[in-house]
């Protein structure tokens, strides 16, 4: 069989390339790390590399939205935490201005220490995260939730809650209404509220009272009248409630004893004091009243001179109601952080897990693939060498 010099030439070019071919792949292994450098190189694991790779993504991106969610929550539980703290600096005010020694102008600075709680309490409500978004204001995370007009504070946004996928299974609330937690506040006990007319000249106060039987409640008007004759107190029920063609008796002629319970349809107070004849006390279903609104009654009662204790007593029970809807809230603020921190913790594990995988699957083993190297080199040396040998061969050398 003859073999020609240009076939001679080509069969070893070829098997030098493919040679120095192999080498640069090794040295590239070894430069990268990484045993897979085409998904030629392992097809089966190339695969499972990619989904592995898309599910440890996916793990971070939960992370970062774990870390926002997370610094959101913080944020309004610290929030949330100076409400309270101003919350009860408002209602020792309100106690310490139930007492009998101040005059009118002491009551009067107090609703000027009251002013300037309130403007505080307003600036903490429109609390931001730092980059612009309100923490209270619902799906419209960029329109400042409360303003205060003539009519009062008003809460501007919606009721959304702006919801953040913190895991493949999990959606958690990285804001809260404002209007939940400032606004929507059950006045007087939560089911029922309690008031003294303005007109009343006695010193009869009426308390928050309790339910008894809620089997019994009607959810009416009622409205509370005392008598005095001839040193004799009694007082008599009536229902009020709007829409009633005329007032229906509920009882007349009760005879009155200071701090004695009041009982009807369901509900129950008491009046101390000493209601003067022709003084009404009124009970009605609680309706929503707003911390703010409770403060700024609070203010309006202290500039009227004399204001009647009655009105000191409500605005301390609407204030503990008001406290109360906050700690609740942070509560549940609490939980979400915890949440957050548990999910973290567990998002770590399984991205070390994912780490552990893909080194597995396309990190190189050094020892093996220096190993290669240095076989892959001595062959391609001895290659050349021999290449070198065969292609200066020539019968003319021996003629």
């Amino acid at each position: 069989m003859r073999i020609s010099t240009s076939t001679l030439y080509n069969a070893n070019v070829s098997v030098l390339n493919q040679q120095q071919a192999q080498l640069l792949h090794t040295q590239q292994q070894i430069s990268t790390q990484r045993r897979i450098l085409t998904p030629a190189d392992d097809p089966i694991a190339s695969a499972r590399v990619l989904d592995v790779s898309q599910a440890d993504a996916s793990n971070s991106q939960y992370a970062a939205n774990r870390n926002v969610a997370l610094n959101s929550t913080s944020m309004s539980e610290g929030v949330l935490q100076s409400v309270t703290n101003l919350l009860q600096d408002v209602r020792t005010l309100a106690v310490n201005a139930g007492s009998g020694v101040l005059n009118n102008s002491d009551r009067q600075t107090m609703a000027t220490d009251l002013s300037g709680h309130l403007e505080e309490l307003l600036a903490l409500a429109n609390s931001t995260d730092g980059i612009g978004n309100y923490l209270f204001s619902g799906f419209q995370g960029r329109t400042q939730p409360f303003a205060n007009s003539n009519a009062g504070v008003q809460y501007q946004t919606d009721d959304g809650q702006r919801m953040i996928q913190v895991s493949s299974s999990r959606q958690l609330a990285a804001s809260d209404s404002g209007a939940d937690i400032f606004m929507r506040i059950k006045n007087g006990n939560g089911t029922f509220t309690t008031q003294a007319a303005p007109a009343n000249v006695g010193s009869g106060i009426v308390s928050s009272g309790v339910v008894t039987n809620p089997t019994l409640l009607t959810g009416n008007n009622y409205q509370v009248t005392f008598s005095v004759v001839a040193g004799v107190t009694t007082y008599g029920v009536t229902n009020t409630t709007p829409g009633a063609l005329v007032p229906v008796p509920v009882a007349a002629g009760t005879p009155y004893v200071s701090g004695q319970v009041i009982s009807f349809d369901g509900l129950q107070f008491d009046v101390t004091g000493a209601p003067a004849s022709g003084d009404v006390f009124t009970v009605a279903p609680s309706t929503n009243e707003s911390i703010f609104k409770t403060i700024s009654n609070l203010i309006t009662a202290l500039r009227t001179p004399n204001p009647p204790g009655g009105a000191i007593a409500t605005a301390l029970n609407s204030l503990d109601r008001g406290m109360d809807n906050v700690l609740t809230v942070r509560a549940s603020l609490g939980t979400r952080m915890r949440e957050l921190d548990a999910l973290q913790s567990a998002g770590e594990s399984i991205g070390e897990q994912y780490k552990q995988t893909l080194s597995q699957l396309q990190g190189v083993d050094l020892n093996k693939a220096i190993s290669d190297l240095t076989q892959q080199r001595t062959s391609l040396e001895a290659a050349q060498k021999s290449f070198l040998a065969v292609s200066g061969l020539s019968l003319f050398n021996y003629m």
